[in-house]
């Protein structure tokens, strides 16, 4: 109940970032290390055979990897060019459709009746596909006029996103066993990492979180909606069956959000890591409706 409220808190966590913004910017430093720490904890819930899995089932993992890769940078890349969005605002939805899918898509395509074992596997894949496709995608798509530092940002989603993970896969096959007995305290452990750094990049983003916040979320609406809407018939246009088009919706849709905040925050500006944090508050809240409507709507075998 508690992680499945995440949406309230994301929006409390924000209201009292914009009111009281000072103690959120104390604690800017700890971005970085936050996000890392959630790439652990997912790290942790993954074993070698999730990654064997992909090898059993390679075209609907890389169908959902493809999709994930092609529809979202560039349906961010139209509508921030559709709503005039300025360059930094543009390169913030930019960064947030170049990144991995979503830690809690996982969550969602469960209680959807989507193939977890698939969403898994989609997650784990596109996560070490991301550690080299953002940073050529980020290129690819921000404007000349803005600098990015291809190298460094390679540089810190190896450390932010590909040792973490790393790390928590090899600390799952060692310690097994231990792991089971806490993994219930992981998921609200990463959620509450999450909401701080949600509220650090509000606070950090200042007084143009209220001018600015119309127009992107307008754009993260769209841009989720895009996702959600691509993964789905992209799979029925596949072949695939239902449970898959629902897995392939949600994995599309759901974005890494919180990385790419964290990247906005320190390759671009306070303003370029705002869509990010917004799009962590809305995914949520879009996915858990999607999940609640398909739950009750059997899969036809």
């Amino acid at each position: 109940m508690l992680t499945r409220l995440f949406p309230v808190w994301a929006i409390l966590i924000s209201a009292c970032a914009i009111a009281f913004p000072a103690p959120f910017v104390r604690l800017l430093p700890a971005v970085t290390p936050l996000l890392a720490f959630i790439m652990f904890t997912m790290g942790v819930t993954l074993t070698p055979g999730d990654f064997i899995r992909i090898m059993r089932r390679p075209f609907p993992v890389l169908a959902g990897v493809g999709l994930h890769y092609l529809v979202m940078p560039l349906a961010a890349w139209v509508i921030a060019r559709a709503l005039a969005m300025p360059p930094a605002l543009a390169t913030g939805m930019i960064l947030v459709g170049c990144v991995s899918s979503g830690t809690a898509s996982n969550v969602m395509v469960y209680l959807s009746r989507g193939d977890v074992a698939l969403s898994i596997s989609i997650s784990a894949l596109s996560t070490l596909v991301g550690i080299v496709a953002t940073p050529i995608l980020i290129r690819l798509y921000v404007s000349a006029g803005v600098t990015a530092d291809s190298w460094g940002l390679f540089r810190s989603i190896v450390s932010m996103v590909a040792l973490p993970v790393l790390g928590g896969v090899i600390i799952n096959i060692f310690f097994h066993r231990t792991i089971r007995r806490i993994e219930f305290v992981l998921p609200p452990v990463a959620m509450f990492s999450v909401l701080t750094i949600i509220g650090c990049v509000v606070a950090g983003a200042g007084p143009s979180v209220v001018t600015a916040s119309p127009v992107i979320l307008l754009g993260v609406i769209l841009h989720n909606a895009v996702g959600l809407l691509g993964g789905y018939w992209g799979g029925r246009l596949l072949g695939f069956n239902e449970s898959i088009c629902r897995t392939l919706a949600l994995e599309v849709g759901m974005q890494n959000s919180g990385l790419a905040a964290t990247l906005g925050r320190i390759y671009f500006s306070p303003l370029a890591a705002l869509p990010g944090a917004i799009f962590s508050v809305w995914h949520n809240i879009s996915g858990s409706i999607l999940a609640a409507i398909w739950r009750y709507r059997p899969v036809k075998r």
